[in-house]
């Protein structure tokens, strides 16, 4: 009996020992994959010094309200009106002498481009000297024939011919000072050419020596302050599009900033060869670079629906997700800040933005990395990849 009390009682205290080692080796596991499971629920930081930060470029913003619902996709290009472009011509021959401006130069209305020799010119000045003088001698003799005329001095034919003289001179001497007036003001024998518009210069197709011909093109302007959208506009969009409506796009091939206008008239009859109508909208503010011809997709505004939404440079993608990366408000201007990485939902995407919503919880007051969101992710990824925390 005694034997048997001893057997389970030996049993018993192997079973506890065998339990307690098993304790003991299996909770440092358990833990350690706790804490795993907690940090890759956690949302992950990146920590750049002020140096850093100015070397990825970081610019930090805010959620946009945008309109990236109610529009309408377009295409179409930037246009100068005909009243704003000018071929610079002269109806007098000479020969080149002066160029005075340059490809791209800014010009204003009257200022003189270039100077020629011309013998038409000394020779229109003289007409128009002779012509004046022969106009003052006519007046005063048509004059002293009147006087003549009223004491019955002098005849009917005498009076009627001097007055005939003059009014001939006077269309003579006006039409003259009209030519003149058409080619400036130049020297005795030189003719200068006079940009007919303000605008910047577009072509010279002259040079030095040039011998110039009457309607001769010597320059080309562009007043390219003018320019306009002319957006084609599909059948099936017309009954949405009107007067007023606000428009938006972006220059790709200069910038990316966008770029409104207003659309202030509407074609009454389709394109040739297409089912489209051109929408005509001026350009709020009109880039210095921006140039005729340019191709653009644009967005008309037809709702007044807008969403929040952030520049597609903000949003990052990993593991299937989409996150964007913000930081404290009031941490931007330390010596070390954190940027902690929160995943979004995003919706449509348009002219450059995204429409983002926020699902993670984020404090009551931050900003969003706008500019330098894929170097906080490469980063990221970077220092992950060698086993250390994000610095």
């Amino acid at each position: 009996m005694k034997r048997i009390y001893i057997a389970l009682l030996t049993l018993g205290s192997l079973s506890f020992v065998g339990c307690q080692d098993k304790k003991e080796k299996t909770t440092p596991e358990v833990a350690q994959e706790a804490d795993h499971d907690q940090e890759e629920n956690a949302s992950k930081e990146v920590e750049l010094n002020a140096a850093q930060k100015k070397a990825a470029g970081i610019v930090m913003g805010q959620l946009e309200d945008k309109n990236l619902s109610d529009v309408i996709k377009v295409n179409g290009q930037t246009e100068l009106p005909p009243q704003n472009q000018a071929d610079v011509t002269t109806f007098l021959s000479g020969t080149i002498t002066q160029i005075l401006v340059n490809i791209g130069d800014r010009v204003s209305k009257g200022q003189v481009l270039a100077v020629a020799d011309s013998p038409e010119y000394i020779k229109l000045q003289e007409d128009y000297q002779i012509s004046k003088n022969n106009l003052e001698y006519l007046e005063l003799e048509y004059k002293r024939q009147q006087t003549l005329r009223e004491e019955n001095v002098n005849s009917e034919k005498t009076y009627q011919k001097t007055k005939a003289e003059l009014n001939i001179e006077k269309s003579r001497y006006q039409s003259l000072t009209n030519q003149l007036s058409l080619v400036g003001k130049g020297s005795s024998r030189t003719l200068n050419i006079v940009a007919p518009i303000s605008g910047n210069v577009a072509a010279i197709p002259i040079r030095m020596g040039t011998n110039i011909t009457n309607g001769q093109t010597l320059f080309s302007l562009v007043d390219n302050s003018k320019i306009h959208l002319d957006l084609k506009i599909y059948e099936k969009d017309l009954p949405y599009v009107h007067e007023g409506q606000k428009v938006s796009f972006n220059l790709t091939n200069i910038n990316r900033s966008e770029v409104t206008a207003t659309i202030f008239s509407i074609g009454k009859a389709f394109e040739p060869g297409t089912k489209t109508v051109i929408a005509h909208a001026n350009i709020d503010q009109v880039p210095d670079n921006l140039i005729p011809g340019l191709y653009v997709n644009a967005l008309i505004d037809i709702g007044a629906n807008t969403v929040k939404a952030l520049p597609n440079a903000a949003i990052v993608k990993a593991d299937g997700r989409e996150f964007i990366f913000i930081a404290d408000e009031g941490a931007e201007h330390g010596e070390h800040i954190h940027y902690k990485r929160v995943e979004v939902k995003t919706g449509v995407k348009e002219l450059g933005y995204t429409q983002v919503e926020i699902i993670e919880a984020v404090p009551e007051q931050y900003n969003i990395v706008t500019q330098g969101a894929y170097y906080l992710q490469s980063h990221l990824i970077k220092n992950e990849g060698g086993g250390g925390h994000s610095h």
